[in-house]
């Protein structure tokens, strides 16, 4: 696949506009298997520039290549009303602004845009038609995870609806008194000393053979569920399962104390991720393919890593069983920045692969991966820590990179 020169790559201005639309169908165009999970990553969180470019790539899919759905790292449960609210249901933007997302994100001006967006465009639409929003996050936030109250209770009421009571191993009152008080779930001590995490604790473990056997449940009696249920209640209620396994072992990784306790935890949440996203790929078979949305570390196709003090943590990442799962049908674009002093990221090293991009562009390309040469590079460092520079591997993880030369401060409306 050729997409402009090497050198050069396929430049867009600084605002997006008509050209980057041009650069993602020249892309999409010499894909030989047109993806139906297609991943843009920001390469760190905070810097709104991204999130503009995403709902401008999202539009040009939607209108010109038959996308009907977005998923961004966020949390799969809050997503759920974001999607009500845009796919007609009552409540206002604001709401789910504070409701529906979270890490802060509903905070960022291009996410309330997005849903905007989402609400105009599937009025009057039939539902065939309309865009689905999704988060495909597992629901918690950097220092802890919810108790799986919300899932267990959701999975609870679909099974008790069709099945016998007797074909349930626990009534909601055990599982209530299993859960307890939630406060105790997501104590933000326990993401730093074990000790102070519920997940080894004799309910914990109580609860999770319980949902073990509630999902083992819902899979032997499916022929049933499905018959009495719509596909929609099938997909909420296999969802929240999903969800209430992956709390309960995020939460038992959390009450370990060994070295390899920090990657776990971020791997179990990766896989959640990755798990959600086959999940949306799957029920959108029939309707079209979706955008994703989340940092590069989530979406690449390989292991993820992070520097922490001393220590060089690895694990793998959505991205990576993606490529395994989806194959040629999961493209994923990466992004990169050359400088943004307010973000304190100056200029790239000419050896890194941004220092090369920086020295050889006047502005902003979209570049497909295999046309620039493979080769040794140094890795680029950076004062800002959530800014993760890319690889020498970058060249296999991604199929192309959005690279924003310099940026500079948006002032406020």
């Amino acid at each position: 696949m050729t997409l402009g020169t090497a050198q050069h790559g396929t430049p867009f201005s600084s605002d997006g506009g008509p050209d980057l639309a041009a650069a993602l169908t020249e892309l999409l165009r010499h894909l030989p298997v047109a993806p139906r999970l297609l991943g843009f990553g920001e390469p760190l969180h905070g810097e709104q520039r991204f999130l503009r470019l995403r709902n401008q790539m999202f539009h040009h899919l939607v209108e010109h290549a038959g996308y009907r759905s977005i998923a961004i790292e966020s949390s799969c449960l809050g997503g759920l009303l974001v999607d009500a609210l845009v796919d007609g249901g009552d409540g206002s933007v604001d709401e789910v602004m504070t409701t529906g997302f979270s890490h802060t994100f509903g905070e960022y001006a291009a996410n309330r845009d997005l849903v905007e967006w989402l609400v105009t465009y599937n009025r009057g639409r039939s539902p065939q038609d309309r865009v689905r929003f999704y988060g495909f996050d597992a629901p918690m936030e950097t220092m802890g995870a919810e108790s799986p109250r919300r899932s267990l209770y959701a999975l609870d009421t679909y099974l008790s609806t069709t099945l016998d009571p007797d074909d349930l191993p626990c009534t909601i009152a055990e599982l209530d008194a299993l859960l307890g008080d939630d406060a105790r779930w997501s104590n933000p001590a326990g993401a730093m000393d074990p000790t102070q995490s519920i997940g080894a604790s004799a309910d914990a473990i109580r609860l999770r053979r319980l949902t073990d056997d509630l999902v083992l449940l819902l899979r032997m009696e499916a022929p049933r569920l499905h018959a009495a249920n719509s596909p929609d209640q099938r997909w909420l209620a296999e969802l929240h399962a999903r969800t209430a396994v992956g709390l309960l072992d995020y939460h038992a990784v959390m009450a370990t104390d060994n070295a390899r306790r920090i990657p776990r935890l971020l791997g179990v949440r990766d896989l959640m991720m990755a798990d959600n996203l086959c999940a949306i790929v799957e029920r959108e078979a029939d309707r079209g393919p979706t955008f994703a949305f989340a940092h590069n570390g989530h979406l690449q196709k390989g292991e993820s890593q992070w520097t922490m003090g001393e220590h060089q943590l690895h694990w793998w990442c959505a991205g990576g069983h993606l490529d395994g799962r989806l194959g040629d049908a999961y493209r994923v674009i990466g992004s990169a920045i050359g400088t943004a002093h307010h973000h304190t990221i100056a200029e790239p090293e000419p050896a890194s692969l941004e220092g090369e991009l920086y020295a050889a562009t006047t502005g902003n390309v979209l570049i497909a991966t295999d046309a620039l040469p493979n080769g040794p590079r140094e890795r680029r460092t950076s004062a800002n820590y959530a800014y993760i520079p890319l690889e020498t591997t970058s060249l296999t993880e991604l199929d192309a990179i959005v690279f924003v030369r310099d940026i500079e401060p948006v002032q406020a409306d």
